[in-house]
């Protein structure tokens, strides 16, 4: 929600105005990418375009769908938690009911006693991906939850809020169509309520499928670009950053995800004028090109100075603040825009995936903590992580590892 920050007041912000001020700031993570998609030549195609919504993602696979799938426009975050009287078996019926729906689902197939199957009948790319939390896993398996699977460390500039914590199950669900994303959301949330209670459902959304080039960087509603680095799935990179290499059997060839639910202050962000706003991120706003660059994936020159003597992209700045000299330090980023319009509040739903949040996600976060000037115009305000297992085979379910030892 938009509101007055101390030092945001009374007047418009100048870009060296912000250079001068040195304030100290943190919670950024403001990030987010579309992944550019294949290339390849295709022959083409005669009489009118199919429709986009034919578009599907099958469930079944080594992996689960909607990591590497280039993000759709609209997303659906289900936050659960077991009933106290749901035990592992509970568990078992619970994941194996729900994936042969969302199986059903992605084909553009109504659920079994779908009351309303003409409504999944346009799955436009629809995927679900599952997340465990800590709770989940101790009441199937306790002697195999990861190391890294517990709340993250405290940061100076949140302002966490117990409505968006953490839950036991996370079901992302995505699609390029809205009505989709609302149709299986209720038809998973159904599956669910014998065994579960909802804690909280996030939306989310990008730029309507179609509208830009494939491959196109999000814009936040900040304005900025949102996301310009991120490793490219099906890359060695990829699959050392995100896919999960060590720990426990169950989770192998799985990953983790961080879930952040970031507030921006857009009253206040808009005081500043254009130059400030840049220089507070250190990009420009009409491409997303860094301030030393004349496009968006030009690298940063962090030391170059203007002609007053100051560096062009300030220490504050949040590119400089994201950025690590250790490789080892990087997530892959899947975030979504949301606005509330009853409570006014809008910001990032930031959303990211890697092998271990602990050695990957956590010090980045705390560099933005220390000193990201962006900090003044965004909080976060709900947190969560989860266990986010490989995927399966047809006949089976996802976190089927779980009860095999």
């Amino acid at each position: 929600m938009s509101r007055p920050r101390e030092g945001t007041g009374g007047g418009r912000w100048s870009r060296r105005g912000v250079l001068l001020a040195g304030a100290t700031a943190g919670v950024g993570a403001l990030s987010g990418a579309v992944v550019a998609r294949s290339t390849a030549t295709e022959p083409e195609p005669t009489g009118p375009p199919r429709p986009h919504g034919e578009g599907s993602v099958s469930f079944h696979g080594t992996r689960q769908a909607g990591i590497e799938t280039p993000p759709q426009a609209n997303v659906r975050l289900l936050g659960l938690d077991l009933n106290a009287d749901t035990d592992a078996e509970g568990v078992r019926r619970l994941l194996s009911l729900l994936g042969d729906d969302v199986a059903r689902l992605s084909r553009g197939e109504g659920a079994l006693a779908d009351t309303e199957p003409e409504l999944a009948a346009v799955p436009a790319r629809l995927t679900v991906t599952f997340g465990f939390g800590r709770g989940l896993v101790e009441r199937v398996a306790p002697d195999a939850v990861p190391a890294w699977l517990t709340d993250l460390p405290g940061f100076d500039h949140d302002a966490l809020r117990s409505e968006w914590g953490q839950t036991d199950l996370l079901l992302q669900v995505c699609s390029d169509d809205p009505v989709t994303v609302a149709h299986a959301a209720r038809v998973l949330l159904r599956d669910a309520r014998a065994h579960t209670r909802v804690r909280w459902i996030q939306d989310g959304f990008r730029r309507a499928h179609g509208s830009e080039r494939d491959g196109t960087t999000m814009r936040n509603l900040m304005g900025q670009v949102d996301g310009t680095v991120n490793p490219a799935p099906g890359t060695e990179d990829f699959d050392h950053l995100v896919w999960s290499e060590d720990g426990p059997g169950w989770l192998a060839g799985g990953t983790s995800l961080v879930l952040r639910r970031i507030a921006t202050h857009l009253d206040t962000w808009e005081e500043l004028d254009r130059p400030a706003r840049e220089a507070v991120v250190g990009r420009r706003l009409a491409d997303g090109s860094p301030l030393t660059g004349e496009s968006e994936h030009d690298a940063p020159d962090f030391a170059a100075t203007d002609a007053g003597g100051l560096t062009v992209i300030a220490d504050f700045a949040h590119i400089r603040r994201a950025r690590s000299e250790d490789p080892e330090e990087r997530v892959f980023r899947r975030g979504y825009n949301y606005e509330d319009p009853a409570s006014g509040e809008s910001g990032l739903l930031f959303v990211c995936f890697q092998s271990d949040p602990v050695r990957r996600f956590v010090p980045i976060q705390r560099r933005l903590d220390e000193l990201d000037l962006l900090n003044e115009w965004v909080t976060a305000v709900g947190s969560a992580v989860y266990a986010v297992p490989p995927g399966c085979a047809e006949g089976g379910f996802v976190g089927e590892g779980l009860w095999k030892g």
